[in-house]
């Protein structure tokens, strides 16, 4: 498989927002995140039958318990507090925010790969709130994440057949051997390796490489949800761009629905339908990639997207720069969590209210966390 589009570019992103969303179904929360109708080719192709969303997350929170002080007093971290969002068929959920803001936490809360402090979970309309590890067992092989540091993610002491050939024989998907190793071979092509790569070892490879390895794991046991936890981070910029093209090459082949978990804001536009921006656990700001990287309401979100390099010389961009630190999950501000930072802080308000995640505009699709948005 070869690599020949061009590199990402912030100015044109490949996909656009499904043209059929709807409005929130009939009865939800105004301050959820609520499914809307959902095409099951959403980048191309004519749009399908209304259906549900693939993953559903309610009101998702995960706190971890942690001993501070002399006499050992508990005290509760909150990592991810009060997430609503979806995802849906084939779509792309692009995740941003600073490092330490939950987002990888919440992608593995969805995977249930750790267990959420509350809230819930629907996943293909099936309530996976609750579910026991042996009932989660038939839904692994449909929910599949790749990691960030491809190289700690693969065992050493495997080869590559056997680290892809793994999944097959847990959920017992090839018949018998012969079967497996046309599997393997197909999965090892699919993502742009060649075939003499099967009895060698994970420290034989480049980083790219074994990132394609990691995907060739992921993809084995035909998943339909992936979460992307920051999958190009480690690797050279002359190669994040090769593996974002495959990525978006297997959605479009595959129809499957990514949960993109990255730093870099850039990638983020370029792959994403609708993009949620993290700030200390919660969603401040979601809405399609093309509207929000056009028109960002929240404070936050206007200072990290004023942070992303401008290709044309010629177009200046106004640097917003956000004063102090983000607080302790240990110890998160009342009221809107930003407020300490925020030039827009209204005393007496959002450093005692939570704003509720809302839209913006009735059918615009933008929502926003925040008491004074911007127009």
């Amino acid at each position: 498989m070869t690599d020949d589009r061009e590199s990402p570019d912030p100015s044109a992103p490949l996909h656009s927002a499904p043209e059929n969303e709807l409005e929130d179904q009939e009865g939800s929360a105004p301050t959820h995140d609520a499914p809307e109708a959902d095409p099951a080719q959403p980048v191309e192709g004519k749009p399908a039958a209304k259906r549900k969303p693939l993953l559903q997350a309610d009101r998702i929170s995960k706190y971890f318990p942690v001993k501070t002080g002399l006499f050992g007093r508990t005290r509760l971290l909150r990592a991810v507090d009060q997430v609503s969002l979806f995802v849906r068929h084939g779509e792309t959920l692009g995740l941003v925010g600073e490092s330490g803001c939950g987002k990888s936490t919440l992608g593995r809360c969805l995977l249930k790969l750790v267990e959420p402090t509350g809230g819930r979970l629907k996943f293909d309309d099936q309530d996976i709130t609750h579910l026991s590890a042996r009932q989660m067992r038939p839904l692994r092989r449909r929910m599949q994440i790749v990691f960030q540091d491809p190289f700690s993610s693969l065992n050493p002491r495997m080869t590559v057949r056997e680290i892809v050939a793994e999944a097959l024989q847990i959920h017992k998907l090839a018949s018998d051997k012969q079967d497996e190793l046309r599997q393997v071979n197909d999965l090892l092509e699919r993502v742009g390796l060649r075939r003499d790569a099967l009895e060698r070892y994970p420290h034989e490879f480049s980083g790219g490489q074994r990132q394609r390895i990691g995907i060739a794991r992921a993809l084995a046991v035909r998943p339909d949800f992936i979460v992307c936890d920051e999958p190009i981070s480690a690797l050279d910029v002359s190669i994040q761009a090769q593996i974002v093209n495959l990525l978006l090459d297997l959605q479009q082949e595959l129809n499957l629905s990514y949960l993109f978990i990255s730093h870099d804001l850039k990638i983020v536009e370029y792959m994403s339908h609708r993009v949620a921006v993290m700030y200390l656990g919660r969603i401040v700001e979601l809405a399609p990639a093309t509207s929000l990287y056009a028109r960002r309401h929240h404070p936050y979100t206007r200072a990290l997207l004023s942070a992303v390099p401008v290709a044309d010389p010629e177009r200046k961009r106004l640097r917003i720069l956000v004063e102090g630190d983000v607080p302790s999950p240990l110890d998160p501000p009342p009221g809107c969590s930003f407020h300490p930072r925020c030039p827009r802080a209204e005393k007496g308000k959002c450093d005692v209210d939570v704003p509720p995640l809302v839209e913006r505009e009735g059918g615009s699709r933008h929502r926003v966390a925040c008491w004074h948005p911007h127009e």
